[in-house]
């Protein structure tokens, strides 16, 4: 008898704990915002191409005859529309960065929004 009023007792206080757990979406997995006003080539841009294009399209290994490195490579890429085709993973190009997830969305945003600013050299 004390067993089974042991083991009532102790079933309900874990419903009552379990009954006021609660789980805030918003507090378990806060929305990072993406700033795309602004956006800076030396700070944003050249960091997100080197940290996720470099190890292929630097000046040394230069895969595909695609250099990335420095400003004048890689703003050819963007005035013949490729970065942003490659980045986007569109039909008729090899999406980059190659066998590799695409980018977040919000690199994929920053880079967009800097092309649409007209690729300044900031």
């Amino acid at each position: 008898m004390l067993k089974s009023s042991s083991l009532l007792l102790l079933s309900g206080l874990a419903l009552l704990v379990t009954a006021c757990y609660y789980d805030v979406e918003e507090e378990l997995y806060p929305t990072l915002e993406c700033l795309t006003d602004n956006v800076n080539y030396s700070e944003e841009i050249l960091s997100i191409i080197s940290t996720n294009c470099y190890s292929c399209h630097n000046a040394a290994s230069n895969f595909g005859n695609v250099t990335l490195e420095g400003y004048a490579a890689l703003k050819t890429r963007v005035d013949n529309g490729q970065l942003l085709k490659v980045i986007r993973h569109e039909s008729g190009v090899s999406p980059m960065p190659k066998n590799q997830p695409q980018l977040v969305a919000c690199d994929i945003a920053k880079i967009e929004a800097w092309v649409a600013a007209g690729a300044p050299n900031n």
